[in-house]
């Protein structure tokens, strides 16, 4: 599902100068069925108490949700926007690294639902986000 020829590289070129960037979000892996992307907790990403931002999260999960729904999309000359994002906030982090995994729940011709997983180096759930996609023609 996810087309051949999408690279990393490709996908890392296009989220410069952007949140993507300021974040330090960098895509990892990209499979036929998935797309990982890692995360530094940092200060850019942490809120005053010291912990991963709940936002910084579900900029993450974002981030990976849409791309994965538009690499599908835009070759067929449509365009995916988020519609709907929830993300459940399991486990605090301090610092480190978390790495997101976008896999899809359902593939439509209108919209998308991708359930995107983030967890810490040990493997140990961070936050569970979901998040539904319009797709839309190309104006």
């Amino acid at each position: 599902m996810i087309p051949e020829g999408v690279t990393v590289e490709g996908l890392n070129e296009f989220s410069k100068g952007c949140m993507v960037e300021y974040v330090d979000i960098r895509f990892t892996e990209v499979g036929k069925d998935y797309i990982k992307a890692e995360m530094p907790v940092s200060h850019k990403t942490k809120q005053p108490f010291g912990l991963l931002h709940g936002g910084a999260s579900v900029v993450l999960a974002e981030t990976l949700g849409s791309v994965a729904a538009g690499v599908i999309v835009t070759p067929l000359g449509k365009l995916a926007v988020g519609l709907e994002i929830s993300a459940n906030h399991i486990k605090g982090k301090k610092d480190g690294m978390v790495t997101g995994t976008a896999r899809p729940v359902h593939i439509g011709r209108s919209t998308h639902l991708w359930e995107i997983k983030i967890e810490d180096e040990q493997g140990q759930l961070i936050c569970l986000s979901k998040i539904t996609m319009s797709i839309l023609d190309r104006k």
